[in-house]
C-alpha cells in the first residue's frame, strides 16, 4: 500500500516542487551521499546497528537493552522522552513477587488468558509473567522509587482482575500514583547512561522495506491475490524520518528497526491519551503492506473523568475500605456486586465499563443529565490518601466518572521475541526480516480481547527487554549492513510534498473531529450490526475526505499543519481497520461487546483478525490462530472456559 489516502490529493501551484505536474514524482535521489539534496529537501544518511522508534516505556528500555548488549543505537522520537505518554500511568506493574501475599507467576497467567477472554497466546503471556518479577526486580536495581511495605519491600496492591486461589491478590507493584511517571524518568537516566543516540523531534514517516522477488504460480486462491502484498514482504533496512527543526529527511539505515510508537486513542473524541497517540507505528506498517491484528478490541478504562477524558486511577478502586473508592449509582447503590458478585469493582475493566454503561442505560446515571456515575473516596481516612494515592486531594465529594477509551489491545502482530509476523503461504507466523515491535503498538499477544490492569507497564518492559535480547541472538555489534537500494525513500518524499502542497477545502481539525465523532458512536462499549455497518460507511467517508485536505502552512520547519495532517492519516487508517474488523466479528469477547450477539463464539472465532489496507483503499481481513500452546512443560495451557468474576 503506497500512502493511498493521498494519492488524489488536491495540490496548490507552489514553484519549485519536485513532483511533476502530470503526478509522475521527479527522481529525488539524486546520488548516494551522506547528504543529499532531493530537490527542495536535504536528505542525511545514517548507519546504525539498530534504531527504535519512539522513547516511551517500550523503547527507551529497548534501547537501554540494545546499548547493554554492545549495539550502536538511535532512538527517534517526535516527543522529549519524558513526555511520552507512558509518563500518565498511574496505577501500577505487575508481577508475582509475593510481598504482601502468597503469589505465583502461575495465577497472574492463568489472570491475564481468562482477562484476555481466551484470545491471548499463551506461549506469549507465560513469557511475560514468567519475565515479570526479573523485570521489576530490575527497574528496582535502576533506581525506580517503588512505594515500600514497613520492612521495606516493594509495596504491592490490588487491582482488577487479579486472583489467587480465587481471592484477591496484591500483584500491582506502584509508586504512589505515579508508577509510569517513575518507570519513565528511570529508564530515561539509564538511557542516557548508555549512551544511547537520541534523535529528538523527530517525526518517523516510513520503513524502508527491501521487496523480495516476485514470482507466484497462475493458480492464485482468492486470499493469496486479496494479500498479494503479504507475499511479496522482504527485509526493513530501517526508517526515513523529517527533522521538525530544520525540515532536513534523515534515512537511517539499521540491521533491525523497533517500533514502539504507542496506541492510537486519540482516534476516538474521548480518550485518556496524549494528543500525540496517533498509532504512527502501526500505520507505518501498514503502507509497507503489512496486516495489523485486533485492532477492534478497544479498552474503555472505568474511571475517566467525565467531562475531562483524564484518567482517575484504578488503583483508586478496592474491594475493602483499606484503599480504593466504590462506584455508585444515583440510588446509591454499589451496583458492581449485582454485575461481578466476587470481583465487584476489581472485574476486568471491560466488565465494569459495560456495567457502568447498563446502568446509565437503565436511567440510573448521576448528574442533570444522568449520563455519568459517581466514584466514591468519601470513606477513606485522608493518611491513607496522602501515602497511597498522593494525586487525590479531597475525599467529601464523590468524583463524576465515565467510561473512556484507554488503550488499544491490538496492533503489529508479533512473536513473544517481538519479531513482527505475517502470514506467507500456509505459515501464519512468518517473521519480517529486521522488523520488530513493543509496547502498546505492538500484538504479542498477551491482552488479546482485553488488557488487564497494571499488565501494559509490565508489557512494555518486558517486550522491550525481548526485542533487545532477541537482536543480540541473531547479530552482532557492528556487522556489515547491505546498502539501501538507491531510491530507498523516494515515494515518501514524493508523498511529503504532494501533502504540504495539499490545497483541498477541509481543514485537518475538521477531517479528525468527524472521524472522531465516527468512532465514539458507532464503535463504543456497546455495538450492533446497524451501528457497525453505519460506522463503516462513515469511516470510508472520512477516509475518502482527507484527498480534499487543506494545508496552509507550506514550510518544513515546526509545521504543526503539516504534522498533524500526517498524524491524521495514520489515524484514519487504525480508525478504518478497527470499524471494518468490529464489524466482521460476529460475537462478543472482551472489549468487543455486541448486543446483537451476546456470547463469546469460541468455535467460529476464536482467531485473531488481520486488517490490512491495499491500493483500492479498502480494508481487506484475514485470520489467523490463537496459540492454545504454552512455551514448555512448566505449565499446561487453560482450556476456554466461562469468564465470570
Amino acid at each position: 500500500m503506497w500512502r493511498c489516502v493521498s494519492r488524489s490529493l488536491r495540490l496548490a501551484s507552489a514553484k519549485g516542487s519536485p513532483i511533476a505536474r502530470s503526478g509522475a514524482p521527479k527522481p529525488l535521489l539524486r546520488s548516494f551521499l551522506s547528504t543529499d539534496s532531493a530537490g527542495t529537501y536535504t536528505l542525511v544518511d545514517h548507519t546504525y546497528d539498530a534504531v527504535v522508534v519512539g522513547a516511551g516505556g517500550a523503547g527507551l528500555r529497548a534501547a537501554i537493552g540494545l546499548s547493554e548488549h554492545g549495539f550502536n543505537t538511535a532512538c527517534i522520537t517526535k516527543l522529549f522522552p519524558t513526555r511520552s505518554h507512558t509518563v500518565a500511568a498511574q496505577g501500577g506493574i505487575n508481577a508475582a513477587l509475593g510481598n504482601m501475599t502468597e503469589d505465583d507467576w502461575r495465577w497472574h497467567m492463568y489472570d491475564t488468558v481468562k482477562g484476555s477472554d481466551w484470545l491471548g497466546d499463551q506461549d506469549a503471556i507465560q513469557y511475560m509473567c514468567r519475565e515479570a518479577p526479573k523485570a521489576v526486580i530490575e527497574l528496582e536495581n535502576y533506581g525506580l522509587p517503588f512505594s515500600r511495605t514497613e520492612d521495606g519491600k516493594i509495596y504491592q496492591r490490588a487491582f482488577g482482575g487479579q486472583s489467587l486461589n480465587f481471592g484477591k491478590a496484591y500483584r500491582c507493584a506502584c509508586a504512589a500514583d505515579r508508577t509510569g511517571h517513575a518507570l519513565l524518568h528511570t529508564l530515561y537516566g539509564q538511557a542516557m547512561k548508555h549512551n544511547t543516540q537520541f534523535f529528538v523531534e523527530y517525526f518517523a514517516l516510513d520503513l524502508l522495506m527491501d521487496d523480495e522477488p516476485k514470482s507466484f504460480s497462475n493458480a492464485l486462491t482468492f486470499y493469496s491475490i486479496l494479500f498479494i502484498g503479504l507475499l511479496c514482504i522482504g527485509t526493513c533496512r530501517g526508517v526515513i524520518a523529517l527533522n521538525m527543526e530544520d525540515g532536513t529527511l534523515h534515512r537511517f539505515r539499521a540491521a533491525n528497526t523497533i517500533l514502539a510508537t504507542g496506541g492510537y486513542g486519540r482516534a476516538y473524541f474521548s480518550a485518556t491519551s496524549a494528543h500525540t497517540c496517533t498509532g504512527d507505528g502501526n500505520a507505518m506498517v501498514a503502507r509497507a503492506g503489512l496486516p495489523l491484528q485486533d485492532l477492534e478490541f478497544v479498552q474503555f478504562h472505568p474511571t475517566g473523568i467525565y467531562g475531562a477524558g483524564c484518567l482517575i486511577t484504578e488503583g483508586n478502586i478496592s474491594n475493602d475500605l483499606g484503599e480504593g473508592g466504590i462506584l455508585r449509582n444515583s440510588e446509591g447503590e454499589r451496583f458492581m456486586e449485582r454485575y461481578a458478585p466476587s470481583a465487584k469493582d476489581l472485574a476486568s475493566r471491560d466488565v465494569v465499563s459495560r456495567s457502568m454503561t447498563m446502568e446509565i442505560r437503565e436511567g440510573r446515571g448521576v448528574g442533570p443529565l444522568k449520563d455519568h456515575i459517581y466514584l466514591h473516596l468519601n470513606h477513606l481516612p485522608p493518611d491513607v490518601l496522602k501515602e497511597r494515592l498522593p494525586g487525590i486531594s479531597e475525599t467529601a465529594e464523590p468524583i463524576p466518572v465515565l467510561p473512556t477509551v484507554h488503550y488499544n489491545m491490538g496492533g503489529i502482530p508479533t512473536n513473544y521475541y517481538g519479531e513482527a509476523i505475517h502470514i506467507k503461504g500456509d505459515d501464519p507466523d512468518t517473521v519480517v526480516p529486521g522488523l520488530m515491535a513493543a509496547g502498546e503498538a505492538a500484538c504479542a499477544s498477551v491482552h488479546g480481547a482485553n488488557r488487564l490492569g497494571a499488565n501494559s507497564l509490565l508489557d512494555i518492559v518486558v517486550f522491550g527487554r525481548a526485542c533487545a535480547n532477541r537482536v543480540a541472538e541473531i547479530c552482532k555489534p557492528g556487522e556489515k549492513q547491505k546498502p539501501l537500494e538507491n531510491n530507498a525513500g523516494e515515494k515518501t518524499i514524493a508523498w511529503l510534498d504532494k501533502l504540504r502542497n495539499a490545497n483541498g477545502s477541509l481543514p485537518t481539525s475538521k477531517i479528525r473531529l468527524n472521524m472522531q465523532r465516527v468512532m465514539q458512536n458507532n464503535a463504543a462499549v456497546f455495538r450492533t450490526q446497524e451501528t457497525l455497518e453505519e460506522g463503516c460507511k462513515l469511516i470510508d467517508k472520512a477516509w475518502e475526505s482527507f484527498h480534499d485536505v487543506q494545508i496552509r502552512d507550506r514550510s518544513l520547519i515546526w509545521n504543526s499543519d503539516l504534522i498533524e495532517t500526517i498524524e491524521l492519516e495514520n489515524l484514519l487508517i487504525n480508525a478504518c481497520i478497527t470499524m471494518h474488523s468490529a464489524e466482521a466479528r460476529k460475537e462478543s469477547r472482551g472489549a468487543h461487546a455486541r448486543e446483537d450477539f451476546t456470547k463469546r463464539d469460541d468455535e467460529n472465532w476464536m482467531k485473531h483478525s488481520l486488517g490490512l489496507v491495499l491500493e483500492d483503499e479498502k480494508v481487506r481481513l484475514d485470520y489467523r490462530p490463537v496459540h492454545m500452546n504454552t512455551l514448555d512443560d512448566e505449565i499446561e495451557s487453560f482450556p476456554p472456559k466461562a469468564r465470570v468474576y
